[in-house]
């Protein structure tokens, strides 16, 4: 496993009334996307971003962080070979990322995901 880069989910009640702080104040004014349960938010100058989510659409755990992975399909397959329990299975997911939930020996729920290109 490999991660390209890592970003946090942060859990919000809603992420529409949330989006001002994030976006105002921090300056992370690009909306990337907004799933309406989960939305990233960027600093077009720095790059710096955050998700805030109210949820997951499909997972039964919401994760703290999304690795993105250059092979999420070598990263599923190490995962189960290392025993590391899987919360949700390798998915390819209506909004078009194929990803899984893993739980980290520490309790954490990681989402290991893969945009298409």
């Amino acid at each position: 496993m490999r991660a390209t880069r890592i970003t946090a989910n942060l859990r919000v009640p809603d992420v529409d009334a949330a989006k001002s702080f994030y976006t105002d104040y921090l300056g992370l004014s690009a909306e990337e996307f907004n799933l309406g349960w989960v939305a990233r938010f960027t600093s077009p100058e720095t790059g710096a971003n955050v998700q805030l989510l109210t949820r997951d659409a499909t997972a039964p755990e919401a994760a703290v962080v999304s690795v993105h992975a250059a092979d999420v399909d070598a990263a599923y397959d190490e995962a189960r070979a290392l025993g590391y329990v899987i919360v949700h299975p390798l998915t390819t997911e209506s909004w078009g990322v194929r990803r899984f939930l893993v739980r980290a020996p520490d309790g954490n729920v990681i989402n290991v995901v893969q945009h298409r290109d």
